[in-house]
C-alpha cells in the first residue's frame, strides 16, 4: 500500500489495469468483480477488456444496461479498436445513431446469428442479450453491473463461461416500478443489484478496484471517498491547482452570489434557505435552483482544467440540475422554459438519471429538503451519492434548513424484511457525513427564494 501511494494517479491507475487485465487470462473463476468510484474508468476498462478479449478467435460479448451506454461503448471501441468489428445487437425498434449507421466498422443486427461470425465484439444492452438462447461464448463484459438487476443475470450468466464485471458500487440500486415483498430477503432477490447477488452467492470471487476518480476534483474526493465507498477509498487524478473556478463579471453581494463565489473557491457550497416542511415540489427551492444557474451564467463562469487549460467560458451544457423526484425535474423544466430562457441547454434530471453523467457544475436539490420525514427511498446513500459527484469543478445544494434535526429524529415507517440488512443507517450517516461538511460552505437565504425579477 505504500509503495502504491508513492505512484502518481495515472501510474496507479495503469498498475491497476494491468493487473486486472493480466488477471482475465489467468482466471480460474467464472468471474471477476471491479469496483470503481464515480470518474474512474469504467468504460475505459470496458473497451481495454473488450479488445483484449476479442483476441482469442471467439466474439467478446459487451453488455450494458441502457442503449445509450451501449452506444457510448459502440463509440469507444471503434476509436479505440480500429482494426475491430464490432456488432450492435439491438432490438429492431432502436434506432441507430447517424454516425454509427455510417461507421464501416459497425454492423447492425437484432439476431445475434447474423453478427458472431463477422465481429470481433458483439455489444448490447442486458434485456437484450436475456433473449438469446441455445448459444454460449467464452468471455462477456458487463459494465454498470450494480445497475444490473439480479434477474436479468440469472437470465443472462450461462451463455457465458467466464464474465468481467465492472460497477460503481456507490450507485443507486436497480430502479424498478414494481416492488414483490414476497422476495425480499432471498438470496436470488430478483429486484437487488446483479452485483449484490453475485457476490452474496459467490464470496470467492476475486474482486479488484480503481484507485483514482478522474472527474472529481481534489476538493471533492476526501469527502465522496469517506461518505459513500469506505471499503474502497480512492484519489482525485488532479492536483489542487489544476482546476479552477472564476468570474468575469463581479456579483451584487446577493446570498445566490456568495453561494457561487463559495462554490469557486472551496468547491462546495450550500444555499440554505428557511426551515419549512413543503410540497414535493417546493417552488421557492426551484426558483432558487435556477437562480443559482442563472446567476453562474451572467457572471461569465471561467473554468479551467487539464482539458481546457486556457480557460473555459461556462455554457448550458456545463450545467446540471439534480433532483430526486421525476415530478421536480418536470417542474424545473416548465419554469426554465417560462422565465429562464437563457438556461436552454441545462442538464435537468433525476439522480437514476443522471448515474454515470459528467458536467463542470452540478446543483443539487436536496432529497430531504422540506420533508417532514426521512423515508427509505429519501435517505438512500446511492442516490445522494450520484447527485453529488457528477462534477469536475464544484458541486451547489440548495436545501431548506432543519435536514440535520430531522435526521437526528427521523421516524421510520419503512417494513423490515427478515434476511435484508437495513440501507437506513448506511444512508443516515453518508447523509450526516454530507451535511456536516457542507456546514463549513453554508450560505443563508434571509428570505424565501422568489421568482428571479420579483
Amino acid at each position: 500500500m505504500t509503495s502504491l501511494h508513492l505512484l502518481s494517479p495515472q501510474e496507479q491507475t495503469d498498475c491497476a489495469t494491468r493487473v486486472i487485465l493480466s488477471d482475465l487470462h489467468t482466471l480460474t473463476h467464472r468471474g471477476l468483480v471491479v469496483d470503481a468510484p464515480p470518474g474512474a474508468g469504467k468504460s475505459t476498462l470496458v473497451v481495454q477488456a473488450a479488445g483484449t478479449l476479442a483476441q482469442a478467435g471467439a466474439p467478446c460479448i459487451v453488455m450494458a444496461q441502457t442503449n445509450s451506454q451501449v452506444d457510448h461503448l459502440v463509440r469507444r471501441l471503434t476509436d479505440e479498436h480500429p482494426g475491430l468489428k464490432i456488432g450492435r445487437f439491438a432490438s429492431a425498434e432502436h434506432v441507430l445513431a447517424a454516425d454509427l449507421q455510417e461507421h464501416p466498422g459497425i454492423r447492425t443486427g437484432t439476431r445475434v446469428q447474423d453478427l458472431e461470425k463477422s465481429s470481433h465484439v458483439i455489444v448490447g444492452t442486458a434485456m437484450k442479450w436475456a433473449t438469446v438462447t441455445g448459444r454460449s461464448w467464452p468471455w462477456a463484459v458487463i459494465d454498470e453491473t450494480y445497475q444490473m438487476r439480479s434477474d436479468v443475470l440469472l437470465r443472462t450468466a450461462h451463455l457465458f463461461d467466464q464474465i468481467l464485471f465492472v460497477g460503481d458500487p456507490g450507485q443507486l440500486n436497480p430502479f424498478s416500478t414494481a416492488d414483490f415483498p414476497y422476495s425480499k430477503g432471498l438470496p436470488h432477490d430478483p429486484l437487488n443489484s446483479a452485483a449484490t447477488v453475485l457476490l452474496d452467492n459467490n464470496p470467492d470471487l476475486p474482486v479488484h478496484s480503481l484507485p483514482v476518480s478522474w472527474r472529481l476534483p481534489p476538493a471533492a474526493v476526501p469527502l465522496i471517498s469517506d461518505a459513500f465507498y469506505p471499503s474502497t477509498p480512492f484519489r482525485a487524478g488532479t492536483g489542487e491547482a489544476d482546476r479552477t473556478l472564476g468570474f468575469s463579471a463581479t456579483g451584487m453581494g446577493t446570498p445566490v452570489d456568495e453561494v457561487v463565489e463559495t462554490a469557486a473557491r472551496t468547491g462546495w457550497a450550500l444555499l440554505e434557505l428557511p426551515a419549512r416542511v413543503t410540497h414535493r415540489v417546493d417552488v421557492e427551492a426551484l426558483h432558487a435552483v435556477l437562480a443559482v444557474a442563472e446567476r453562474l451564467l451572467i457572471r461569465g463562469a471561467v473554468t479551467t482544467c487539464e482539458k481546457a487549460p486556457d480557460g473555459h467560458v461556462l455554457e448550458p451544457r456545463d450545467i446540471a440540475i439534480g433532483t430526486a423526484h421525476r415530478i421536480q425535474t418536470h417542474q424545473i423544466r416548465a419554469l426554465l422554459a417560462r422565465e429562464y430562457p437563457e438556461l436552454r441547454g441545462v442538464t435537468i434530471d433525476t439522480a437514476n438519471r443522471l448515474q454515470g453523467d459528467e458536467f463542470r457544475i452540478t446543483i443539487v436539490l436536496h432529497p430531504l429538503s422540506g420533508r417532514g420525514d426521512a423515508s427509505a427511498f429519501h435517505l438512500e446513500a446511492g442516490r445522494l451519492c450520484v447527485l453529488t459527484s457528477r462534477h469536475r469543478h464544484a458541486c451547489i445544494v440548495v436545501a431548506r434548513a432543519g435536514i440535520p434535526e430531522l435526521l437526528d429524529a427521523h421516524p421510520a415507517n419503512d417494513p423490515v424484511h427478515l434476511g435484508v440488512t437495513s440501507k437506513a443507517p448506511e444512508g443516515w450517516e453518508a447523509h450526516q457525513a454530507v451535511l456536516a461538511h457542507l456546514a463549513r460552505h453554508t450560505v443563508h437565504a434571509p428570505a424565501p427564494a422568489g421568482p428571479r425579477r420579483g
